[in-house]
């Protein structure tokens, strides 16, 4: 089942969504509480089009990201190239939220032998439920669910992968995939170490 796994960044996720509304609170908040402030605008599409040419979207798997390539910067340009479409702060983080979901969504189609039969969201995306409803919206049939739906606390999920790589090393089992990594083979993650025994005379 290992051959069958794949697992990329798929874009920005909520890395600029969070300075965005940072940005327009001037500091007071560091992300949109439910996605309200985004559902309360609409999104521009033409923007959204503008955007999803950048050129990460287009690269294929093995591929990551984050605030490397998503930050202030990129920010910065987005709120200029949306001077043309006189967007209230409402309007840009709608607009923004729909580049997440659709970056989301055409990764799947490019990217994925099949659409998935379901959907599963972790991290601060799964409490953003404007997000959750638009990317429902896109994906049509296909279900979207938070991992807590499913047993598996978001809060915690990173916790226990990392508990399963250590006892994968503990095991000898290699804890990464190369065709999700790009690695060149699979290896063994970390080390073990052990403290010396201490031995006192008596």
């Amino acid at each position: 089942w290992l051959e069958q796994v794949y697992g990329w960044d798929t874009g920005p996720g909520n890395a600029l969504l969070d300075l965005a509304v940072e940005y327009f609170t001037n500091g007071r908040k560091t992300y949109d509480y439910n996605g309200e402030w985004a559902a309360s605008g609409t999104p521009c599409e033409a923007l959204v089009e503008q955007w999803l040419a950048q050129e990460f979207f287009k690269i294929p798997p093995p591929k990551s990201t984050g605030r490397e390539l998503f930050s202030r910067d990129y920010l910065k340009q987005c709120l200029v190239e949306s001077e043309a479409y006189n967007l209230a702060p409402a309007d840009f983080l709608a607009t923004l939220t729909e580049l997440t979901v659709a970056s989301i969504v055409e990764s799947y189609r490019n990217f994925l032998p099949q659409m998935p039969d379901q959907v599963l969201l972790c991290g601060g995306g799964a409490s953003n439920l404007y997000l959750k409803q638009r990317l429902q919206i896109r994906l049509d049939s296909v279900p979207v669910l938070t991992t807590d739906q499913v047993g598996l606390s978001r809060d915690f999920k990173e916790a226990i992968a990392f508990a399963v790589l250590a006892h994968w090393r503990n095991l000898g089992i290699p804890g990464n995939l190369p065709q999700v990594t790009g690695a060149s083979e699979a290896v063994c993650l970390g080390n073990l170490y052990s403290p010396r025994s201490q031995h006192q005379s008596s």
